[in-house]
């Protein structure tokens, strides 16, 4: 009788004092990305927070705010293809009790200067490096009026976190000589780091997210 075989089976220029206190990163950093391995692994899933906070005074200089105005992106669904390329896929909004920026939240709205309109938290999986493929704003449970766009988490060599936001406020900050209802757009994607807290801006308004991965992520506040 033969043997049985045993077998065995990964600020636009400088930033206010109070943001620059806040967003210093916290504890060390690690690479959120390494190069693809020859055999792709399962998919990665991420948690990404997001705060979106409108400036209460000017914090810039009059400009052509009229054509300040964006294309729209990309939209990814729930899951969807693009050629070869990966597109992201949505997991899950996240509860209030698993936010890591609350304390930063309650500091801007405390500070006077700043008035938090927005803060969610959501998992994904990112999309291939270069095809700006993201989520709408109400996908993420953002209703904010006047408030449009997509957020896009893309992955090729490093992890990139991007948006396409267009903000048209009634009421505009004093002092950019900006009409109501002027569309004030963020367009940039930004390489991420886990645990980085990283800032998009614009005179009228600014976004601080967060990335962590949504497997062995660290307890809120730590």
């Amino acid at each position: 009788m033969r043997p049985m075989l045993n077998s065995t089976v990964l600020r636009r220029g400088l930033l206010p004092a109070l943001l620059a206190a806040a967003l210093a990163p916290a504890g060390l950093a690690q690479e959120a990305a390494t190069p693809a391995a020859a055999a792709a692994p399962p998919a990665t899933v991420y948690n990404i927070e997001m705060i979106i906070f409108r400036d209460t005074g000017a914090q810039g200089s009059p400009e052509a705010w009229g054509s300040q105005g964006v294309a729209a992106r990309n939209i990814a669904g729930d899951e969807s293809a693009t050629g070869s390329a990966q597109v992201g896929r949505f997991v899950a909004t996240l509860p209030p009790s698993s936010f890591q920026l609350g304390e930063l939240e309650n500091r801007l709205r405390a500070s006077g200067a700043y008035a938090p309109v927005a803060h969610v938290a959501w998992s994904q999986t990112a999309s291939s490096w270069g095809t700006r493929a993201g989520f709408p704003l109400a996908k993420l449970g953002i209703d904010v009026d006047g408030l449009t766009g997509t957020v896009f988490l893309e992955h090729g060599q490093f992890l990139h976190l991007g948006m396409t936001l267009n903000y048209a406020m009634a009421a505009p900050p004093p002092g950019l000589n900006a009409p109501a209802g002027t569309p004030f757009s963020i367009n940039e994607s930004r390489r991420v780091k886990y645990y980085d807290r990283n800032y998009f801006d614009n005179p009228a308004y600014g976004v601080i997210a967060l990335v962590t991965p949504a497997q062995g992520a660290r307890a809120p506040g730590r």
